[in-house]
Order: C-alpha cells, then sequence, then structure tokens
C-alpha cells in the first residue's frame, strides 16, 4: 500500500524533440512579452509548424497555469490528446459541453408551439469538467483545454469551493451526520448500483465514489465516530490501492447551493413573481399570468421539498445572489490571478464568441414575454463579447491567419512562425481555368492516387460536392464527401478511412473547421475559387492551401477564370512563406520530408469510441450490412437493391405499425448502406463492364 495525496509539481514538458525551426525564436518572444504584461500577442503559425509545441514549451518557462479554447470539441480533443502526452505529470484537464444532444427550451409564438427542452448529458465529459474545476482550485501546474462552451454559466466558484467536506484520519464524526452532509452535496445513495456520484453504507463502512474519478473511490471506516481509515480502491474489483490521510470532498454538482442561499433564493423568487404576475394582468395577459404562477410555484415546491427543481439554471441570479445583468458565473471566475488564456484557431473562436449571447438572449426574452419563466432568466447566459474581453487574463491568439479584431488589438504586430522544422513549404499554387475543372480534377485524382497519395477537394454548395462524389465514384475512384448533414463521430471515422487508404479523395465544402491533419494528402482543389464569399475569402484560401503543407509533393489548384484580390493575397503569402522556408532549408542544410504521424486507434475524441475499424489488408469487395450491424458478402448490384427494397419496405410496416424505433433503426441501416457499400459497388460494375 501507498500513502497518497495530491501535491503541486512544477510544469515539465515531456519530448523526444526540441525546439527547431522559428518556434526556439516564437517562443522567446512569448516568454518576453508574456513576461512584460503585455496583453495581447498573435502567434502566426502556418500548419505544420509546431504551434501545439511552441506554446507547450512557453507553458514550461512561464510556470503558469493556462486556459487554452478551441472553437469545437474535435479540435479541442486533439489539443487535450497533445498537452497530455507533452505533460504527464501535470494536471491537464478537459472542458467542454457534456451534452451528448441538447434541444433548448424554446416558444415559438407564430404557430404557438411549446418545446420542451430535452438533452442527454455524457457521464464522462461530466467527470472531466469536475476534475477540471477541482484541479483549478487545489493546484497551479493546471492546463484546461476548452472548447467556446465554456463562456456558458455554471455554478459560483466561491460556493463550489465553500461546500466541500474534509475528512482525515482520527477526526470524529457521527455517521448520520456526514451522511446528511453528503446528501446535501448531491451525492445519491444506492447500496446496488455503485457508480461516480452515488455512496452506499455498509456496516460502519461509508463508500463514496467521487464526482471527478471515473476508477477510484473511497472507503470511510468508522470505529464508533472516529474515522479509523480512509481507503482508495477500484469500485469494479473492490481492490485497495492507498491509504489515504486526507480527502476534499467536492458537490457532484456544480449548481450546489447552501441551504440558507436556497431559502433567500426562494424569497426573491416569490417576489419576482409577484412583480410578473400584476404586469401581466395589468396588461390584460390572463393567459400568461396563470402560466408563469403555475410554473414557477411548482418549481418552488420542488425546491423546497428537494433543494433542486427541473431547470434550476433559470433561476441562477437569485441562487447566485447577482444583480440583474451581472456576468454569470463561468469558468473564467476559477482561473487563479496568474493564468494565461491561448485562443487556438482565433480566426474562427473569437467569432463564436462574439456570436453567442444574442441567440440566447433572444430565445429566453420570447420564453419570459409569454409566461413560460420569469425574466430573470436571461441572466442563465453566456458571457457577452464585451464581458469576456474585460474578463480575460493575457492572452496568445493562435492562428495562421489571425483576424482584424486580434491584430487590431496588437497594432498588427505578431510574432511569426513560418519556418517548420520538417524543411516542408507552402505547396505551390497553381492557377487553372474554370472550364473542364472537373475533367482536369480526374486527371489530377488518378496521378496522384497512383503514387498512394490522398486528394482534397472543396465546392461551394452541398449539392456539388454530391454529385461530385457520385460521378467520381462512377469512375471507379475511391471518394467520400463531406458537409454539416455528416454527423461528428462519422466525419471522425471519413477521416481515419482517408488516412487508412480506405478512400483516396474527400470531396467537401468548407474542410477547415474539420482540423485535417493528414501528412498523406498532396493535392488540394479548389473549385470555383473566384468566387466571392466567406469560403473563398483570403483566410479560407490560405487556410485550405496550408491541408497540403505536410506533404513533400504538396500543391494547390486553383480553378478560376479570374484572379480575385482574395486569391492575389492567398498566392501572395504562400509564396512569402515558401520562400523563406527554402532560404531557411538551404542555410541550414535540411532535406525536407513528408511528416510521418502515427494513426491512433482511438477517436479524436476521448470520450466517446463508437466507431469501426477497417482492416484495409483485405480485399476489398462489396457488402450489405444486417440490422444487427454485421456485414456480409453482396456479389452483386441486383442483391444490394433487392436488400435495400427488403428493408425499406420493412421500415414503412414498422412505422404503420406505430414501431417506430425499429423503423429508425432501419432507416438508419439503409443510409449506411448508402454511404458504404455504393463505392464498392460502383467498382464491381466498372470491373464488369470492363
Amino acid at each position: 500500500m501507498v500513502t497518497s495525496s495530491p501535491t503541486e509539481k512544477p510544469f515539465r514538458l515531456v519530448s523526444d524533440f526540441s525546439l527547431a525551426g522559428d518556434q526556439p525564436s516564437a517562443c522567446a518572444q512569448l516568454t518576453h512579452a508574456i513576461a512584460q504584461h503585455e496583453k495581447n500577442l498573435v502567434l502566426l503559425g502556418v500548419t505544420g509548424s509546431g504551434k501545439t509545441f511552441t506554446i507547450a514549451h512557453t507553458i514550461e518557462k512561464l510556470q503558469r497555469p493556462t486556459l487554452i479554447i478551441a472553437p469545437n470539441k474535435t479540435l479541442a480533443a486533439q489539443l487535450f490528446e497533445e498537452m497530455r502526452g507533452f505533460f504527464p505529470h501535470n494536471a491537464v484537464n478537459y472542458f467542454v459541453s457534456y451534452y451528448d444532444y441538447y434541444q433548448p427550451e424554446a416558444y415559438v409564438p407564430g404557430r404557438d408551439l411549446y418545446i420542451e427542452k430535452e438533452s442527454t448529458t455524457n457521464e464522462h465529459i461530466d467527470r472531466m469538467r469536475h476534475a477540471a474545476t477541482r484541479a483549478l482550485l487545489e493546484r497551479k501546474d493546471v492546463i484546461v483545454v476548452a472548447s467556446v462552451s465554456c463562456i456558458y454559466g455554471i455554478g459560483d466558484k466561491d460556493t463550489y469551493g465553500r461546500m466541500t467536506i474534509s475528512l482525515r484520519k482520527g477526526q470524529t464524526w457521527e455517521q448520520t451526520t456526514l451522511l446528511r452532509h453528503i446528501v446535501a452535496l448531491h451525492y445519491k445513495r444506492n447500496d446496488t448500483h455503485f457508480h461516480r456520484g452515488t455512496f452506499r453504507v455498509r456496516g460502519d463502512n461509508i463508500e463514496l465514489f467521487p464526482s471527478h474519478y471515473e476508477d477510484k473511490a473511497w472507503r470511510i471506516a468508522f470505529d464508533d465516530d472516529v474515522i479509523e481509515t480512509i481507503s482508495e480502491f477500484d469500485p469494479l474489483t473492490g481492490a485497495l490501492s492507498a491509504h489515504r490521510d486526507h480527502i476534499h470532498i467536492y458537490s457532484n454538482s456544480h449548481y450546489v447551493t447552501t441551504k440558507p442561499a436556497l431559502t433567500r433564493a426562494m424569497t426573491s423568487i416569490r417576489q419576482e413573481l409577484l412583480e410578473q404576475k400584476k404586469r401581466f394582468l395589468q396588461e390584460n395577459k390572463l393567459l400568461e399570468a396563470q402560466r408563469i404562477e403555475q410554473r414557477t410555484q411548482f418549481d418552488l415546491e420542488m425546491m423546497a421539498a428537494t433543494g433542486s427543481c427541473q431547470g434550476i439554471e433559470n433561476y441562477s441570479r437569485h441562487l447566485t445572489g447577482r444583480a440583474p445583468g451581472k456576468p454569470p458565473p463561468t469558468l473564467f471566475e476559477y482561473l487563479p490571478d496568474n493564468a494565461l488564456l491561448v485562443i487556438d484557431e482565433s480566426h474562427v473562436t473569437v467569432p463564436q464568441l462574439g456570436g453567442m449571447y444574442r441567440g440566447d438572449y433572444k430565445r429566453k426574452s420570447t420564453l419570459a414575454q409569454y409566461g413560460f419563466r420569469l425574466p430573470s432568466c436571461v441572466d442563465n447566459r453566456p458571457l457577452t463579447f464585451e464581458e469576456w474581453d474585460a474578463m480575460r487574463p493575457q492572452t496568445i491568439f493562435v492562428s495562421a491567419t489571425p483576424g482584424s479584431w486580434e491584430l487590431e488589438r496588437t497594432q498588427g504586430a505578431v510574432i511569426e512562425q513560418i519556418v517548420r522544422p520538417t524543411g516542408l513549404a507552402d505547396p505551390p499554387c497553381i492557377v487553372r481555368p474554370a472550364d473542364h475543372q472537373v475533367d482536369d480534377l480526374i486527371k489530377e485524382c488518378r496521378a496522384v492516387i497512383k503514387k498512394g497519395q490522398r486528394v482534397l477537394v472543396t465546392t461551394l454548395t452541398k449539392r456539388m460536392a454530391e454529385m461530385l462524389s457520385d460521378y467520381l465514384l462512377e469512375l471507379d475512384i475511391k471518394v467520400r464527401y463531406m458537409h454539416s448533414d455528416i454527423d461528428t463521430l462519422e466525419r471522425i471515422d471519413i477521416i481515419r478511412q482517408l488516412r487508412q487508404g480506405t478512400i483516396d479523395v474527400l470531396v467537401g465544402i468548407n474542410l477547415l473547421r474539420e482540423g485535417l491533419d493528414i501528412p498523406e494528402c498532396a493535392l488540394v482543389a479548389i473549385l470555383d475559387a473566384d468566387k466571392q464569399g466567406f469560403l473563398r475569402s483570403k483566410t479560407s484560401l490560405i487556410q485550405t492551401i496550408g491541408r497540403a503543407a505536410r506533404n513533400i509533393e504538396g500543391r494547390a489548384i486553383l480553378y478560376a477564370d479570374t484572379i480575385t484580390a482574395s486569391m492575389q493575397y492567398a498566392i501572395s503569402e504562400s509564396t512569402r512563406r515558401r520562400e523563406k522556408q527554402e532560404a531557411f532549408n538551404k542555410e541550414h542544410n535540411i532535406t525536407p520530408q513528408t511528416i510521418v504521424k502515427t494513426m491512433h486507434n482511438d477517436a479524436y475524441t476521448p470520450f466517446d469510441k463508437d466507431y469501426l475499424t477497417i482492416d484495409t489488408e483485405q480485399p476489398t469487395h462489396a457488402t450489405t450490412r444486417t440490422e444487427n450491424g454485421q456485414h456480409r458478402p453482396a456479389h452483386d448490384r441486383k442483391e444490394t437493391r433487392e436488400e435495400r427494397e427488403r428493408l425499406k419496405k420493412e421500415m414503412l410496416d414498422a412505422a404503420d405499425n406505430l414501431d417506430f424505433e425499429r423503423a429508425a433503426l432501419l432507416r438508419d441501416t439503409l443510409r449506411q448502406l448508402e454511404h458504404e457499400d455504393i463505392m464498392p459497388l460502383a467498382k464491381t460494375q466498372a470491373k464488369t463492364t470492363a
């Protein structure tokens, strides 16, 4: 047995590599500027230059807790895995929205349609959120990787940090009193199904599964009213792993509230209810007055009986005692005073942070206007952009194409990281006529595929992406398309298949937000590059061209009839970066080589592994999928067509019989057939025709 307790450690970066290229200069400039108390810094780092590695070294040198914000969960998960690899001995945490599915409460006046809130939460992500807030309160060697959802309200920091139970070996506690305190922290008793957020009592022992652990639980053993031992054990096997002298129990919910605070909140809610009801009656809105009274009184009764209610977050202003219009408590309040903020892909993340408040306010003000919620519900919201800007600590904006807002904060001054340690340069840009662009693309695809490399193609519309994919399939080219209708897990699987070689060409509209990191990609083709708009802006073009910067043979072809200002800027900037890299290579006698990046079996997201790994060594053949997900051979197109017709008939019959779960399962099976089996069937047909 070992006696263990949380200890504070300095940041120590672990890596087989050292800073190279522009990384040493960028790291030195960042460290110096932050030490000089510069509030805003911009790191202009091109694709493949090792921006994350530079930031990791900066954190190690500064020894400051850091919050890293990414624009979406996928990129946040990638950064989390990288940072966890760089700092295995420190507290690297992941903080994103814990909703797997979220349908917010809303009311549509034009249709008199009320939509009740529906959501499913991910227990694993919720645990990681608790681990993150706990680490911020207890340690200084903390890195939290978050998505933009971190500006949404969570529980008040002071209350969350105060509502804890500190237990030490030898302390005197009456067991029933301790159990009441544990229940007040939103833990539930469950003597049969022991899982995270529950506790059970076995004789003189209390066993608790803390909110921040995944595979550890605590056993508190009493001798009369004295804590005799505190043990850590595996909740699955029961095997002891450590003895502790002291443990700190945090709440199972970020929205924990003390009883006096809850009593004050209920009084305040009743007062607001009286005022709102009076206002409705004065305006002769009798239905709204009755509705708000019934709904609020029900919530108040639930609070009095259980300490909580459905949608309790809508009363957050009353629970925290904050004045109307004041910022809600967010993750930023948990950050230490000396924390550092890193905004990854700032050209995307900053606009997202600026646009989150307005939509939320509109939805909740409509609910209040029609009596579904009290007006105070609008204070359960994300931070406004101005509040976030005032609250954020020293910030490093990281992007290959920094936006105008962050450049204004630095008067246009940027720290450049253009030279790649690998010696790879930005790909050459080739402009070709848009006439017959598809025919030229096919020719280029065949040449690239013959070398065992991959192709990325960007189009302007979903319809064009789908039609182009169908056409390439008919020509025996292994291709998939990806756009907003493709769910997250399927996107991750498509990217994996592209890297493995199961597919050779990926067609999409905006492939930037996927965080594509594909060294096998040797060609990026941009169709209709001269069309004006967001997808063909200078920022989008530079980012898209950079997708081919990890391969020594990388090229970018822009199909256009005229050269727009955006195209000219993107080509000029790519040429400038390429020339700087080539000069560095010549000076240091560097021979560029394609990046070799290991393909991990786990998904990009550390919280969900629901996917299928395809063995590319097996011969390709057409298959059909049965209802239980198993594959069986489908030797010809006729058999597959008959299979689809059978499944479609069963789906319609199930819907007629009101068996919607079976109908939905059959529908998904049909879609899977359409997405996965068209490619091998087209290949079989082409060979038969030949």
